[in-house]
């Protein structure tokens, strides 16, 4: 009796988790429509969605023999790439929001399914912001630290965090064919979607 009642749990658990990812799917499997114009809020959107598409197929089903990969002494591992990615996110959705990244505050520890959603969610929120801005200097990259308060134009953040970030998501891309997992090959991301 009581393996039919935990079989009967676990099958349940499995069903309402399995709704629960098919209700909440994380952002970026495909790259939204794009906008009906070009604006300069229009294009960071934008290029802040081919980031969210790529980043969410390179850390798509990696396993931890995959997040330990390491290629050499002096690489990062693909976890250590990824906390740095969840890293620039913040940085990226902070400038959106028009908030200083604040370095003094402890972030709270997350498991890496933890930081890619909220990376991915990050990355979705600064673009639905960036979409509906008209003024990109009001955008400044503002870091608070111990030793005081750094602040720079909109175009860092180009340069700095969102191209570092996408970057970063082909190193991943590398390091997981490295490891022996590479990407789904039905990843299109001039088409911003899978191929049939």
């Amino acid at each position: 009796m009581k393996l039919i009642t935990l079989l009967f749990l676990l099958l349940t658990f499995t069903h309402m988790n399995a709704q629960n990812i098919q209700e909440n799917p994380l952002p970026y499997a495909e790259i939204p429509e794009a906008p009906a114009s070009y604006t300069p809020g229009t294009v960071i959107s934008r290029m802040i969605d081919g980031l969210g598409f790529r980043y969410h197929w390179a850390t798509e089903g990696l396993t931890q023999e995959d997040l330990d990969y390491r290629p050499g002494n002096d690489g990062r591992t693909i976890a250590e790439t990824m906390d740095h990615l969840y890293g620039l996110s913040m940085v990226i959705v902070n400038s959106a929001k028009k908030e200083p990244r604040d370095f003094t505050v402890e972030q709270p520890t997350l498991s890496m399914a933890q930081k890619r959603k909220a990376t991915l969610e990050n990355l979705e929120v600064a673009s639905r912001l960036f979409r509906e801005t008209s003024n990109l200097e009001e955008h400044k990259l503002v870091f608070i630290r111990a030793n005081g308060r750094l602040e720079f134009p909109f175009w860092n953040n180009i340069n700095g965090p969102i191209e570092d970030a996408i970057w970063h998501a082909g190193q991943v891309v590398v390091l997981r064919r490295s490891a022996g997992n590479p990407i789904n090959p039905k990843v299109n991301v001039f088409l911003g979607k899978l191929n049939d």
